[in-house]
C-alpha cells in the first residue's frame, strides 16, 4: 500500500485496496506504480459510501494525489490540449457549483459535472498559449500580448494549473479565447464523483457514457434527489460494488455539529430529545448556538436552511423588508437561486456558454447590479471558477399564499432566477458554508407530520442534511423572528479570491 495510507484507519485501507484494485483493472496500478493504454472498456462503478465525517474526502484527495504523482493527468475540463493514446486522464467532480469549490477549497482540483459534458472551443491564437502554458508547445509570440502579460500568465499557471486563470491574468477576458462550448465527443477515463447521493438518473447516464471507470463517494444519511424515486444512485449497485465507511474520524477536540448529526441515528431519539441535546451541545461549545430569532445579515450569503416552501417564502419577503429592498428591483449583493435556462432551440450555444460557466439549475447567485442591456444582469456565479458574467434575466420574486410570482423584471427569454435568502434544506444538499442557520420549527412540523423516508423519520434525514451543511458554527433558530441588518447589502467580499491548498493540506 502506498505510504499516503498508512494512517488510514482500518475501514479507510480497506477502502483504499478496494478502489486500488479497481484502477488495477483499468491499467491504473497504484502499488506497481505503473500505467498501462486506458481500453475502451473499464471495470466499472464502484461506490464509497459513508456518513458525515467518515474520511471520504480525505480517501479521494490521497486517491487523486497517488494518482497524479504515478502520471495521470488530471482534467479540469478548462482545456485538454493533444490527446495521446496513451494518456491516462482523472476528473474528479461534483454536481454544483458550491459543492466543487468545496472540494477546491480543501485542497482538491475539482470541477462540476457540466463543465465535463462541455468542452471550450478556443480561438487558435490564444490556444497556442494555452499549449506553451501547459508544456505541449514553445512560448508564442501574441499579437496585443507583452512579454510581462506572458510572464504574468506562466507564473499564475504554475501555481494554479488554470488555463482560463492564466490567461486572464495576462489581461484577456473569456469572450476572448473562448468562442464557444460543445457537447464532449470522446470519452474520458477516470471519474471520481463527489457527492453522488445528489446525481440522478440523467447525470449517471451521461457519466457512465463517458468514463468507463467510476468511483462514487456518497453520504447515505442524505436526502435522495426529488427526481430519484428509487433511492440514490448507489443504492441500486450490487453489493459487490459498494465498500461502506463506518468509522467516524472527529477533529481535534471533538466537533459538536459531527456528535449531533450522528446522534441522530439512534431510533429511539424522539425531536425533543435531539432538540435538548441541541441546546447542551450550545451550553458547552461555541460552535453550537439556539438563535431566538434568524439573523438576516448572514441570509445574504449563507441561506437559512429550511423545509416548507411556505416558510421559504415569507423569510425571503422578510429579508428583503429589513434591508429595504423595492418591489420593482433588486439591491446589488441579494442572494438569487438558479431556477433553469429558458431559451429556445436555435439558441443552443448560449445555453452552453452559460451551464459550463456555472449557471446550471440551483446555482447560487449573487444579484451585482443591472448590465447593459435592458433585461441584463451582472451576476456574481458562488463557487464558479470564474464566477462573473452577464446574462438576460428572469427574476421571480414568490408571494406568500400566491401561486404566481411576482416578476420585478425580466428579459424575453435567459436564465431565471428565484430569490436566495433561504432555500430548502433538499436544494443546499452539497453546499458548505462556514456558519448555517438551520430553522426548528420547520423541522418540528416535519417531526409532527409522521413522514418516513426510505426507513427513517423524514425529520431526522432533513437534521442530518441542514446540520452537515455547517462546517464551523451552527445556528438552530427556534423562533420566528427577524434580526434587523445593522449594515446595507454590500457585494465587496465578492472581490476577494478564496486561498488556493494543495492535495497535501486537506485535513479530515
Amino acid at each position: 500500500m502506498p505510504q499516503a495510507a498508512l494512517t488510514f484507519s482500518e475501514d479507510q485501507a480497506e477502502a483504499w485496496d478496494r478502489a486500488a484494485d479497481v484502477l488495477a483493472s483499468a491499467g491504473v496500478d497504484l502499488h506497481e506504480e505503473l500505467l498501462t493504454p486506458r481500453a475502451e472498456a473499464g471495470p466499472g462503478v464502484l461506490a464509497v459510501i459513508g456518513k458525515a465525517g467518515s474520511g471520504k474526502t480525505v480517501l479521494l484527495a490521497r486517491l487523486a494525489q497517488e494518482l497524479e504523482a504515478i502520471g495521470v493527468d488530471i482534467v479540469s475540463g478548462d482545456w485538454e490540449g493533444r490527446r495521446r493514446r496513451d494518456r491516462r486522464t482523472l476528473a474528479i467532480l461534483a454536481p454544483t457549483n458550491k459543492a466543487a469549490s468545496v472540494l477546491r477549497g480543501r485542497g482538491v482540483p475539482a470541477t462540476t459535472i457540466h463543465r465535463i459534458l462541455y468542452t471550450p472551443v478556443y480561438d487558435p491564437e490564444y490556444e497556442r498559449i494555452a499549449e506553451w502554458l501547459a508544456g505541449q508547445g514553445d512560448r508564442p509570440e501574441v499579437e496585443g500580448l507583452t512579454d510581462i502579460a506572458l510572464d504574468r500568465a506562466y507564473a499564475f499557471y504554475q501555481s494554479h494549473k488554470s488555463i482560463p486563470g492564466a490567461l486572464a491574468a495576462a489581461g484577456l477576458r473569456g469572450s476572448d479565447f473562448i468562442t464557444g462550448w460543445k457537447r464532449r465527443e470522446e470519452p474520458l477515463d477516470i471519474g471520481f464523483v463527489d457527492e453522488s447521493s445528489m446525481l440522478d438518473a440523467k447525470q449517471f447516464e451521461d457519466l457512465r457514457e463517458i468514463f468507463p471507470t467510476l468511483l462514487l463517494f456518497g453520504d447515505p444519511a442524505q436526502l435522495a434527489p426529488v427526481n430519484t424515486p428509487g433511492g440514490m444512485i448507489f443504492d441500486s449497485l450490487p453489493e459487490g460494488r459498494k465498500v461502506v465507511l463506518h468509522r467516524v474520524h472527529r477533529q481535534a477536540g471533538d466537533n459538536p455539529i459531527l456528535d449531533l448529526a450522528h446522534a441522530l441515528a439512534d431510533p429511539e431519539l424522539s425531536f425533543e430529545q435531539f432538540e435538548r441535546m441541541v441546546e447542551d451541545a450550545a451550553r458547552q461549545d461555541e460552535r453550537v448556538i439556539i438563535g431566538q430569532r434568524v439573523e438576516s445579515e448572514l441570509m445574504a450569503r449563507s441561506p437559512v436552511l429550511v423545509w416548507r416552501n411556505a416558510t421559504r417564502i415569507r423569510l425571503i419577503h422578510a429579508f428583503r423588508a429589513a434591508y429595504g429592498a423595492p418591489a420593482d428591483s433588486l439591491l446589488p449583493g441579494e442572494p438569487l437561486i438558479c431556477d433553469g435556462i429558458e431559451l429556445p432551440v436555435k439558441h443552443r450555444r448560449k445555453r452552453l456558454d452559460l451551464e459550463a460557466r456555472g449557471l446550471i439549475k440551483g446555482a447560487q447567485v449573487v444579484y451585482l447590479g443591472p448590465g447593459r442591456k435592458p433585461g441584463f444582469s451582472q451576476l456574481h456565479v458562488v463557487g464558479a471558477e470564474d464566477p462573473r458574467l452577464s446574462a438576460a434575466s428572469i427574476i421571480k420574486i414568490e408571494m406568500p399564499d400566491e401561486e404566481e410570482p411576482f416578476i420585478p423584471f425580466a428579459a424575453g427569454m435567459g436564465a431565471t432566477f428565484l430569490h436566495g435568502a433561504a432555500v430548502t434544506i433538499h436544494k443546499a444538499q452539497g453546499s458548505q458554508w462556514p456558519v448555517v442557520q438551520v430553522f426548528a420549527p420547520d423541522l418540528y412540523a416535519a417531526a409532527r407530520a409522521g413522514r418516513v423516508e426510505s426507513g427513517q423519520p423524514l425529520w431526522k434525514r432533513l437534521a442530518y442534511v441542514a446540520i452537515t451543511r455547517a462546517e464551523e458554527q451552527l445556528i438552530w433558530v427556534t423562533r420566528y423572528r427577524l434580526g434587523k441588518p445593522k449594515a446595507a447589502l454590500d457585494t465587496s467580499d465578492l472581490a476577494v479570491p478564496a486561498p488556493v491548498l494543495t492535495l497535501e493540506q486537506v485535513e479530515e
